[in-house]
């Protein structure tokens, strides 16, 4: 009997510092010569939850100590413009970016 492929979400629970945990789709993985990276976005179980999101594509670098994995912010500015237009690049073609920079502010928005 041939086996089944699962070709649904990469799906990740996350505990914070706090204990809460979170659940995030994982949409890709780099690996380099240094490290390894994810890029993640958050699912949410209600749906107005997840129209309120910004969609935010979230980059973290995964270090591993005593045996356990975390997620860990990627600190220096370099490292992380790498690694996000990577990561851009890689999924360009499934979504579609949005410089922050262009955002404009519901605030200033003009009705």
């Amino acid at each position: 009997m041939p086996e089944e492929l699962d070709f649904g979400p990469d799906i990740i629970s996350v505990t914070d510092e706090e204990g809460t945990e979170h659940t995030f789709e994982c949409l890709d993985r780099i690996e380099t010569d240094d490290a390894r990276y994810v890029a993640i976005t958050p699912v949410y179980e209600n749906a107005e939850d997840m129209l309120d999101d910004a969609g935010e594509l979230i980059v973290l670098r995964v270090q591993e100590e005593d045996g356990e994995t975390f997620l860990v912010p990627i600190e220096d500015e370099k490292e992380y413009d790498r690694i996000s237009a990577a990561f851009e690049e890689r999924l360009s073609e499934e979504y579609d970016f949005i410089d922050a920079d262009d955002i404009v502010p519901e605030d200033n928005v003009e009705p």
